[in-house]
């Protein structure tokens, strides 16, 4: 799950991580008000950030710099409604409906910092970089040297030592150092307590008077994590998500929208990731990742398969089911209710094998609805991908 910049920053200032000062606004009024507390206090200037849950804001025009009240109202009303695009929200763009008003700081260096989880290892990852405020990614693709690396062990946590020698290893000195090590530390120490996925400071930054702070964050959690924090998910945004998505979570489906042509519904997500290779091995590109799990019930098909019917660029349909705790006859009945229930004209092709397929098979072939039955998953994308071509 992923949450917004002004939410990141709320939850590292409660662990001490230095953040500047600032506060989220949703209407023009509001945003005055905190430019306005904000110059009281000795600010310069202000910026006025876009919230959305995508990156690139400040190319796409969604990060602009005030020099007085006034222009942090003329600038919250240019920003507060337009439809932002960026590299990260695609062609469609995400509407902004909130703000981050903040002070501006005299930067004198952008870092990076951030905390992923090495799956080769099975241990997060406390990463450090001089060239901050650029795509991690591009800096890691053209120098691999730039990215510092300090593995975490999770019954000690990053420890001062290893906060040290990230901080030297980014050229900081004296003061610098003393307050790098202990933001470091506390970020590490957040990531953990707080089951994050993803936690990214970037740019972190110095001041040209000897201060460090995180410029900017972003941080998603764990939704499988998710139970041990209520309060977390109160800060779920659903406006930021796709609507078939947040749909899909109500039934507990985990769905993705992707940009093709061909519906997929699976059971299992290593069953899925194979069917939606083996449609672009065909020729075709899959509308989705879909897995409706291994204790799918009659109801959840049903649900899945008018998820699947609401994206009207699915042209159609395949089903790769391996039965086992979800039994064959039991998405077959779920199949045939939904396909009456949904009147769909589209075609369906189905790949059925495991616990009762006989029996599924069964259900299909006396619905009297037009089926395809596929014996193998190559036999299974070919068929979907010629009908999604109209092509018989």
């Amino acid at each position: 799950m992923k949450i917004h910049e002004f939410q990141a920053k709320d939850i590292l200032r409660k662990y001490g991580v230095a953040v500047p000062r600032g506060e989220v606004a949703s209407t023009r009024d509001e945003a005055v008000s905190v430019a306005r507390m904000l110059f009281e206090q000795g600010a310069t200037g202000a910026v006025v950030k876009a919230q959305i849950h995508a990156g690139g804001r400040g190319k796409g025009g969604g990060v602009k710099i005030a020099k007085t009240v006034e222009q942090v109202g003329e600038l919250a009303a240019q920003i507060l409604g337009m439809n932002l695009v960026t590299h990260q929200t695609g062609p469609e763009g995400r509407i902004v409906r909130q703000l981050l008003v903040e002070e501006t700081l005299p930067i004198e260096r952008e870092l990076y910092l951030g905390i992923v989880l090495d799956r080769a290892i099975s241990k997060l990852v406390f990463m450090a970089s001089k060239s901050g405020g650029m795509e991690i990614e591009e800096v890691a693709a053209k120098d691999p040297a730039a990215i510092l690396k300090e593995v975490i062990d999770p019954g000690v946590g990053l420890t001062g030592f290893q906060a040290r020698r990230l901080a030297f290893n980014l050229g900081m000195r004296g003061e610098q150092v003393k307050q790098a090590v202990p933001f470091m530390i506390a970020l590490a120490k957040a990531n953990q307590e707080m089951d994050c996925s993803l936690m990214e400071i970037n740019p972190f930054i110095t001041t040209t008077d000897g201060r460090v702070f995180a410029l900017d964050a972003k941080v998603t959690f764990d939704d499988n994590a998710l139970f041990r924090h209520p309060d977390v998910r109160e800060l779920r945004d659903i406006h930021e998500e796709d609507p078939l998505e947040v749909e899909a979570s109500k039934y507990n489906l985990n769905y993705i929208k992707l940009d093709g042509t061909v519906g997929c519904m699976v059971n299992g997500a290593g069953l899925a990731m194979a069917t939606m290779d083996i449609i672009k091995y065909a020729g075709g590109m899959p509308a989705n990742f879909l897995d409706v799990g291994g204790g799918a019930n009659a109801e959840q098909i049903t649900h899945a398969f008018e998820i699947l019917l609401s994206d009207h660029a699915v042209k159609a349909v395949l089903i790769n089911i391996f039965g086992g705790i979800l039994r064959v006859d039991t998405l077959a009945k779920g199949v045939v209710e939904a396909a009456r229930k949904t009147n769909i004209q589209l075609p369906i092709v189905l790949r059925l094998e495991g616990t009762n397929v006989e029996e599924g098979r069964k259900i299909l072939a006396e619905s009297g609805l037009n089926f395809i039955v596929a014996q193998t998953m190559k036999d299974a994308a070919e068929k979907v991908v010629a009908a999604a071509a109209g092509i018989q």
